[in-house]
């Protein structure tokens, strides 16, 4: 089985990590762009374009299956990937995870890119999935930016931000961006109020790889160990190596630590 994930940059890591925590025989191709991200400022056209190539890059390897981790992507490109790839290559989108985080009750917040926060995809979402609670849409420049960087100061400043325009009474959030997900510990230490409890966060990674797997029948992992599967590494359409800049996170070393890499 061979699996690959798309993205602009670092923010593939988390899903990447899921699906090798499920499938740890699982090849993975993992496909970004670095040098155009981020995608969120650019236009559709501009980002279904990007997305294509970049898609495309990861199916010249032959994956069983593709996801879309990236936030971005699936709002302005899934229709265009699926059209593209489908049917000969299942193509699996990302969507933030308004519907679990709203039925458990409100208040809930959502940490989005700008270019995602009030959007009319999410008030969608928040409109099907959330209508009866009470939703805080938190706009986040340049936490997506300082996480693909590992800009500590950035993600700093940009978490302290976010954190500030969410209400108080905010236990629950939504990652609306895969970015966010590597630094979510990071992100619950910022919004802990003394005498409440802890915040739940809602990401989409664990989810997203179990859909992927799902696609593909959920065959069980071979009774014989086979050892990690392989990993490719496509930058720009180019084969690379994982980033320092992802090795700062616990999703980046996880790969490192139990992947062949080529």
């Amino acid at each position: 089985m061979k699996i690959a994930l798309m993205d602009s940059g670092l923010g593939l890591l988390a899903a990447a990590a899921a699906v090798r925590r499920l499938r740890p025989d699982a090849g993975l191709v993992l496909s970004s762009d670095p040098g155009s991200m981020p995608w969120g400022p650019r236009t559709t056209e501009d980002i279904v374009g990007r997305a294509l190539t970049v898609a495309r890059a990861a199916a010249e390897h032959r994956p069983d299956a593709l996801i879309v981790a990236c936030n971005t992507a699936s709002v302005h490109a899934l229709p265009a990937l699926r059209a593209a790839l489908e049917p000969g290559l299942p193509v699996i989108g990302t969507v933030p995870a308004i519907k679990p985080a709203a039925a458990g009750g409100g208040p809930i917040a959502i940490w989005a890119t700008p270019a995602t926060t009030g959007s009319p995809y999410q008030r969608g979402l928040i409109r099907t999935f959330a209508d009866s609670v009470d939703v805080t849409e938190v706009p986040c420049p340049g936490l997506a930016d300082a996480v693909e960087h590992a800009d500590e100061a950035g993600i700093d400043r940009a978490i302290a931000a976010a954190a500030i325009r969410t209400p108080r009474e905010v236990r629950t959030v939504v990652l609306g961006c895969t970015h966010y997900e590597l630094v979510g510990e990071r992100i619950r230490a910022a919004l802990r109020q003394p005498g409440l409890p802890e915040v739940t966060l809602h990401a989409s990674a664990d989810a997203v790889a179990a859909q992927a797997l799902r696609r593909l029948g959920d065959t069980p992992a071979p009774a014989a160990d086979p050892g990690p599967g392989e990993l490719t590494v496509l930058l720009g359409g180019r084969r690379g190596t994982l980033q320092d800049a992802a090795l700062t996170y616990a999703e980046g070393r996880l790969l490192a630590a139990v992947t062949h890499a080529h």
